[in-house]
């Protein structure tokens, strides 16, 4: 079993800041890539950033510039730093892992965590 547990989400003014953690645990033997992924209301889930174990980073566009993924692979944790904070980056974020378990790969969610910033 797999637990992906995030955290780090809140209130916050636009321009400011804010850093999500996500650590995954259970019986993992490796992890490839990471993400944090958003959910506006009435919207649709989005890729916001994604990372490989080498450290490759992908970013929407609309982030580019302000946020930040990073890794730690011994500790299976991804970060999102974000910065110069948006009212449209209100969202839930979920981190999500893609997990090596035997020969197959498997995705992981967390539950969410809420981020919303005002104007």
């Amino acid at each position: 079993q797999v637990q992906v547990v995030e955290s780090g989400g809140g209130l916050v003014q636009a321009g400011g800041s804010l850093r999500l953690s996500c650590a995954a645990s259970g019986s993992i033997f490796s992890i490839n890539a990471m993400g944090w992924y958003r959910q506006a209301p009435g919207k649709q889930r989005e890729l916001v950033a994604a990372i490989t174990s080498g450290g490759t980073a992908t970013y929407a566009d609309s982030v580019k510039g302000r946020f930040t993924i990073s890794r730690d692979n011994t500790k299976n944790t991804v970060y999102l730093q974000m910065n110069s904070l948006k009212p449209e980056d209100t969202a839930v974020y979920y981190c999500n892992a893609n997990v090596v378990l035997g020969p197959g790969l498997y995705d992981y969610w967390g539950q969410g965590t809420q981020v919303t910033v005002s104007s």
